[in-house]
């Protein structure tokens, strides 16, 4: 077993996971599965051919692979929408196992969100898996920490066939507690960096078509931070009246971002601010679907079909996991697997 490892990527969505492992220099994508067309699609642009677009359930047989990664479903773990969702789609990660059990590789990698890792799902999961022969280590990290300019935690579970994983350590720090080998967090700020402020319309910079209404709150809350709370106090008059009721919670909701903090949490619908900070710092507007794709770490030359709508790619870009997390991620395992793939070799010569 040599470098590159060959990967699969289960629940792939636009291949934020695959992009990262790739990016590492250790892995190669072999396979994929994803049900959503558009994301498949995406996929397929970035990466090739090898998609399986459909359910996973119907996957006749998983090629063999040195790591399987991704991140079921998320929305049986979320406290957002947990009630909501049926046990067919909880119990996708049933598919994750038959993966392990088919493809026989070396190690895997899961994400979801850190809700996860307390679920009644996960400790069923993790015996499973451990009966199959994988040593399951599961934590919480924030991809800002890992030089993602957002806050996002996350739960990723590590399995692997020998033990002794080492997890990759934080890179960037928040600005006021910066050790000497570290870096500072990143911003916003230098996420849209070149970026014009007026949206170009090209790549995805695209302005989005407000009502006056809405245009007339942004006006009202100008300065980083503010928020719906801000926008009620000054103009009771056009603020909705769900929020006037409601004195408490959703802090961040219409809110302003920073410019010199990491974004929030990228979700699928960024692009509209009654769902969460996603106001741009300094312009009258939502940020925009490439200001998000920055945000996330995808490189500029990753395409996003034009031909699909910004519902779509917005999608896809919330669900997806950083590749700037992910490719740290792959740099510590694809680390491990080389020195396990030495020490397995090492093991006739000595015993000769």
């Amino acid at each position: 077993m040599t470098a590159p490892f060959a990967l699969i990527d289960l629940f792939a969505g636009c291949g934020g996971m695959t992009l990262g492992f790739e990016l590492s220099g250790d892995f190669e994508s072999r396979f994929a599965v994803e049900w959503d067309h558009d994301a498949a699609e995406t996929f397929r642009r970035n990466f090739g051919d090898h998609v399986f677009e459909g359910p996973i359930e119907r996957v006749a047989t998983f090629p063999s692979a040195d790591v399987v990664v991704g991140g079921p479903p998320c929305q049986g773990f979320s406290p957002l929408n947990m009630a909501g969702v049926g046990l067919e789609r909880r119990s996708l990660w049933r598919q994750y196992l038959r993966a392990l059990v088919e493809a026989e590789p070396q190690a895997f990698v899961m994400e979801n969100v850190p809700e996860l890792l307390r679920s009644d799902e996960y400790v069923v999961f993790r015996e499973a898996a451990e009966a199959l022969g994988f040593e399951v280590e599961g934590r919480v990290l924030n991809a800002v920490d890992y030089g993602v300019p957002q806050r996002r935690r996350r739960a990723i579970v590590v399995g692997t066939r020998r033990g002794g994983f080492t997890w990759p350590e934080p890179t960037h720090f928040p600005p006021d507690a910066i050790p000497l080998t570290g870096q500072p967090w990143r911003t916003f700020r230098d996420a849209v960096r070149g970026l014009t402020r007026v949206p170009s319309g090209k790549n995805w910079h695209n302005p989005r078509d407000p009502r006056p209404q809405s245009i007339e709150r942004y006006r009202t809350i100008p300065n980083e931070g503010e928020g719906r709370f801000d926008l009620a106090e000054r103009r009771p008059d056009i603020t909705p009246a769900c929020w006037l009721r409601k004195k408490s919670g959703s802090t961040d909701v219409f809110g302003r971002l920073w410019w010199d903090r990491p974004a929030f949490t990228i979700r699928t619908e960024f692009f509209k601010p009654e769902k969460g900070r996603y106001l741009h710092p300094s312009e009258h507007r939502p940020i925009t679907v490439r200001e998000a794709a920055r945000c996330m770490t995808f490189p500029d030359d990753f395409e996003f079909p034009e031909s699909q709508s910004m519902t779509s790619v917005a999608k896809q870009i919330g669900n997806a996991v950083p590749p700037q997390l992910a490719m740290q991620i792959a740099s510590a395992l694809g680390s491990y697997l080389k020195a396990a793939a030495v020490a397995t070799d090492l093991v006739p010569a000595l015993a000769a």
